[in-house]
């Protein structure tokens, strides 16, 4: 996993405000909270792919880099890393954007394996159109 590089990688999926209901004793926002927006934007990108019903199987480490503070603006870029036969790997990015000039910052990253399931839960071929 890299620290910091200048820019997102991938496509912006998603953008969410960090609420204070989200926060731990130190009032920075929750590491699962984080990873559950990743999950969701990489559903959102994973869903696109597959053309339907996807499932999580696999998120690689993660390492934070940064704290996310109340009333930061959470961005989750993502990109597609392979396609399988039934699977899609996606690298997700999660940035913050907490200032009046834009300044973003990296917070962490992680790639994400989904895998397309059909209507019953089972694996189902990823279209190649």
């Amino acid at each position: 996993m890299e620290t910091q590089s200048p820019a997102p990688s991938g496509k912006l999926i998603s953008q969410t405000i960090a609420m204070p209901r989200e926060t731990n004793a130190n009032g920075d926002i929750f590491g699962g909270w984080l990873l559950s927006q990743m999950d969701l934007a990489g559903a959102i990108l994973a869903g696109r792919i597959g053309k339907g019903r996807v499932a999580t199987v696999a998120i690689s480490s993660m390492s934070f880099l940064n704290p996310v503070p109340v009333g930061a603006v959470v961005g989750c870029y993502a990109q597609t890393l392979s396609v399988g036969t039934s699977s899609i790997r996606i690298l997700i990015e999660a940035w913050i954007d907490n200032d009046a000039e834009g300044e973003q910052s990296k917070v962490t990253e992680g790639e994400f394996v989904f895998v397309a399931i059909d209507d019953n839960g089972n694996t189902r071929e990823v279209p190649t159109a």
